[in-house]
């Protein structure tokens, strides 16, 4: 299982703490914090996200990014001026780079009623100096960031509710321009990056099918709609979640209803190299958006503690 991938470094919230846990890829089943941060005081915590060297945390409230030291002295503080007292609908989120140079931080500014456009913004990890900042044209709710592996570059998803979802891609050259492309599609959720980097995975906003696309570029490689997966689409969807369990295996995750109204949920194998099928894998979750898939041949649960369980395929089998 160990594909000679670094540790990854993953957080949760628990009781007003963000605890960092590192994923080894030698380290199997539950996981324990390797640091546990405390936010400033009154602040609730949207999103954070820890340093590869477990020394400082990020992380947005309503109304700010932070950054902290491990001890929880402050390092920088960016505020999302104007102030906005609108509690529920909007959710910012940041992210790292891959090289932990850069914080991105999404800001859902209309529906805050801060803004009459959305923000993506950049800031120097060390300074939090605002390095760039971008208008987005969206109205969303919240947004997910999945950083390049290899290019520096950083993908975010942006779901607008109804009215769909938005993929656009950021990245700052080696001559310090930035340069952002939004993709051609109004109505795809980025679900996850390849492991390598060469392709990513999205869904249907309506969750008819599912799509695997070429990096950077978007060209769709192959899609597969519900009924290749031997369901009926008019009453069973692809779910918002799954992602790379290795780097040429997919997982799909279909749910429906039943006429008893119990809903149900299986997680399909793709073979991303052909679009081939290969059976279904259980693993392991009690809802459809439970399993993180890692992309080495492992993923992530959730334990009955709420501290993450880190799975792999001789642990459960396919079918």
């Amino acid at each position: 299982m160990n594909s000679g991938r670094p540790s990854k470094v993953i957080t949760r919230h628990h009781d007003g703490l963000i605890h960092a846990y590192v994923v080894d890829p030698d380290t199997f089943g539950p996981l324990e914090p390797a640091v546990v941060f405390r936010p400033r005081a009154g602040d609730a915590v949207e999103e954070s996200v820890v340093r590869p060297d477990l020394e400082r945390v990020v992380y947005t409230t309503l109304n700010e990014v932070v950054c902290l030291t491990r001890s929880g002295d402050p390092v920088w503080v960016s505020d999302f001026a104007p102030h906005s007292d609108v509690r529920h609908g909007h959710r910012p989120g940041c992210s790292l780079s891959q090289d932990g140079r850069t914080v991105w931080v999404y800001r859902p500014d209309v529906m805050a009623q801060r803004r009459v456009a959305d923000q993506w913004v950049v800031y120097d990890a060390d300074s939090g100096e605002v390095l760039t900042r971008r208008e987005v044209d969206t109205a969303g709710h919240g947004g997910v960031h999945l950083p390049h592996p290899t290019d520096g570059s950083v993908y975010l998803t942006i779901g607008e509710g109804q009215d769909g979802a938005v993929v656009l891609r950021g990245v700052i050259g080696a001559d310090g321009v930035p340069r952002f492309v939004t993709y051609p599609w109004p109505d795809r959720c980025l679900i996850d990056l390849a492991p390598g980097g060469q392709q990513f995975m999205t869904v249907d906003h309506e969750q008819g099918d599912v799509a695997f696309h070429d990096h950077p570029s978007g060209d769709v490689r192959f899609t597969l709609p519900v009924d290749a997966f031997g369901h009926d689409p008019d009453d069973t969807y692809v779910e918002w979640s799954g992602g790379y369990l290795t780097p040429d295996i997919a997982v799909v995750t279909l749910g429906g209803e039943r006429e008893d109204e119990e809903e149900w949920f299986r997680h399909h194998l793709v073979d991303v190299r052909t679009g081939a099928l290969l059976g279904e894998i259980d693993l392991d979750v009690s809802h459809p958006y439970e399993g993180e898939p890692l992309g080495d041949g492992s993923w992530l649960t959730e334990g009955a503690d709420g501290h993450p369980v880190r799975r792999s395929l001789p642990t459960v089998g396919l079918s």
